[in-house]
């Protein structure tokens, strides 16, 4: 699955889970400020990504993720694991 193909589902879920206008998605977007999202919005969207790549997520992994774009890399990084 490619970067842009994780992003579209990404920024689906987003919009379907937060209420999250997509216009305000973009890679550089901060999930803390500029998304408005808090710990337990992450858990939220850990577990969801957990169910759309079949694969264990663990909050260690996320911890260094602030961005929409550091998000498409630790998922891109676990399809890839799979490989």
């Amino acid at each position: 699955m490619s970067r842009d193909e994780i992003y579209e589902k990404l920024k689906e879920f987003l919009v379907e889970l937060f209420e999250i206008s997509p216009d305000a998605i973009s890679h550089d977007a901060q999930l803390a400020d500029d998304l408005d999202l808090d710990s337990i919005d992450a858990v939220d969207l850990i577990l969801k990504l957990q169910e759309f790549t079949g694969r264990k997520v663990s909050a260690e992994q996320f911890r260094t993720v602030r961005t929409v774009g550091d998000v498409i890399d630790q998922v891109h990084e676990l399809l890839g694991q799979a490989a």
